[in-house]
């Protein structure tokens, strides 16, 4: 028996493929013959100008795979319909690979895409529905299983060839966003009707499908601020009351602010915008909050940058420069900065100068963007359409260049899951708030080694890795630091040991090839050098230095060339 709740119509428990009414649904038809020479004159357009305003548009893609992938779209163009050419032009922008190039339904309101009256959210422990209109409050809480005709895990894979990013932090942002659009799904191939999307969810161990229709245009967001956990008037939202909500979700409309948390004598600050107030310039706000601080018993500043997407980053350096100032603040375990999948552009150049020149603890997940980025995006609209195709037109180099990393990583990573969210519990500022500091991954790892040797190294190593709050712990450069110490301090073994077990915990580094490479020769082990030097050639072929030790390490074996 079916039950109709508001426009939420409940069907079986479970299901595999579409029902035959949903496979004859009708869907639009390709366009016609004056749309598809627009849109392909739109293509030839966005393929001539955006070599032109990029700063290096084959940074990540080939000009041929770039050429083929236009020539491909401009075939297919009268087969299509107007959301999967758009869906098509957000695919090949984001085959640049930078996260300020792209094509976005939820910031351009000339794409037009509808939205189900429902919020979604990637948390730890999977897909769920954090917020929905009132006619769909039965749907809050429940956990996506499938969409249309794939699993979510499948759903969030689809979508993600079609956002622009710099790490995998873009997806967990804006997946959720478009899994939403009937039109994205449709186009996707993952649903057939555009006036309903069958979702089969799961609360309480009991699976629900349900068909949600489309409630209206979709939102359009906020561009430097992640806006999107305000909830719309009428809706309703797991965390309930707002006087509940937890601080970071407090004020994502206000650009920053501070509050002191005075039974734990610690200063929350939140930056939600690289940018002033019409009432306050982010210098006299600087000014203000450490003011605050040196009139305050603080024993803890924590710097909350996970709703912040950008903005001027020349307008960091108040900031920078009062926590370098701050020489009681500046301290490990005293200076804390949440970061996560919002932490982008403006606000990635914050956390990059911050981790570069302060003890600042990171604490959260990674962020969305990484220290040398191309930025700076400029509007390239269409002249048909009048879609607008962001490119990036600068390149940011705020690390140092040699700095490959996909993200600022957390010191303590921390989940938030579901249940979290409900009880309005926020992990990343309770661990900020609980932090002590402890002997660094390279202290334990050199007392290990001193105390049992090798195997007790190792196992200190792997232990570290086995804690969910070190999983993004960069720890390659630590070793090769530890290594090379050993190395000069004439414990040549140890050394070895060091540098073999980081090799093994980087297959893919060259320099931790090298490194061991060296220590081999050291230890009178040519033939094992020459393998390792071999290793990381093939690597980086570019690697400075590997191929003259080789060549010397070959002529003293009497090798050939």
């Amino acid at each position: 028996m079916r039950r109709v709740l508001g426009c939420v119509l409940v069907l079986a428990a479970t299901w595999l493929v579409p029902s035959a009414a949903q496979r004859s649904a009708p869907t639009l038809p390709p366009l016609n013959a004056l749309e598809a020479a627009q849109w392909r004159r739109d293509l030839r357009f966005l393929a001539t100008e955006m070599p032109k305003r990029h700063a290096n548009l084959f940074h990540a893609v080939s000009r041929a795979d770039f050429d083929r992938a236009v020539r491909r779209l401009d075939a297919r163009i009268p087969t299509l319909r107007r959301h999967e050419v758009i869906l098509e032009l957000a695919r090949l922008a984001a085959m640049v690979g930078d996260g300020h190039t792209n094509v976005a339904p939820w910031r351009d309101e000339k794409i037009g895409f509808h939205a189900l009256p429902l919020k979604l959210y990637l948390f730890s422990d999977g897909l769920w529905v954090r917020a929905a209109d009132s006619a769909h409050a039965g749907l809050v809480g429940g956990r996506i299983v499938r969409i249309g005709r794939a699993t979510a895990d499948a759903a969030v894979a689809a979508v993600r060839p079609l956002i622009g990013r710099d790490n995998e932090m873009g997806v967990a942002f804006a997946a959720p966003l478009l899994l939403v659009m009937p039109e994205v799904l449709q186009g996707l191939g993952l649903i057939d009707d555009l006036s309903s999307v069958p979702l089969l969810f799961e609360r309480d161990g009991r699976r629900e499908e349900v068909l949600v229709a489309p409630a209206g245009p979709a939102p359009l967001m906020a561009r430097d601020t992640d806006r999107s956990w305000e909830v719309p008037e009428g809706w309703v939202d797991a965390r309930g009351a707002p006087r509940h909500w937890p601080l970071w979700l407090r004020h994502s409309d206000d650009r920053f602010w501070f509050e002191y948390l005075g039974a734990k004598r610690a200063l929350y600050v939140q930056f939600n915008q690289v940018g002033d107030k019409p009432e306050e310039t982010v210098a006299h706000f600087a000014d203000r909050l450490f003011a605050f601080a040196r009139a305050h018993s603080v024993d803890r500043l924590v710097l909350d940058l996970r709703l912040n997407g950008g903005g001027n980053g020349e307008l960091n350096r108040p900031l920078v420069l009062g926590m370098i100032r701050a020489e009681s603040l500046d301290v490990r375990g005293r200076l804390f900065v949440l970061i996560g999948r919002r932490t982008f552009s403006a606000a990635q150049f914050l956390a990059t100068q911050l981790e570069d020149w302060t003890e600042a603890v990171f604490v959260g997940e990674p962020s969305a963007s990484r220290g040398n980025h191309y930025g700076d995006s400029s509007r390239l609209t269409l002249p048909n359409s009048g879609v607008t195709v962001r490119v990036s037109t600068l390149y940011w180099q705020f690390s140092d260049p040699r700095d490959t990393r996909p993200w600022t990583p957390p010191d303590i990573a921390t989940d938030l899951t579901f249940e979290d969210y409900r009880r309005n519990r926020d992990p990343a500022l309770e661990a900020a708030l609980s932090w002590t500091p402890g002997p660094s991954l390279t202290d334990r790892m050199r007392g290990a080694l001193d105390s049992a040797g090798p195997a007790a190294m190792d196992a200190t190593y792997r232990g570290f890795l086995a804690d969910r709050r070190h999983r993004y712990t960069e720890t390659e450069l630590p070793l090769n630091a530890l290594g090379y110490e050993l190395l000069q301090a004439g414990r040549t073994a140890d050394a070895l040991a060091v540098f073999t077990l980081n090799a093994g915990a980087h297959p893919s580094s060259a320099n931790a090839q090298d490194s061991r490479g060296e220590a081999l020769a050291i230890a009178g082990d040519t033939a094992s050098a020459i393998r390792a030097y071999e290793a990381a050639l093939r690597l980086d072929p570019t690697l400075p230095g590997a191929a003259g030790k080789l060549r010397a390490l070959r002529a003293a074996a009497g090798m050939p060339e």
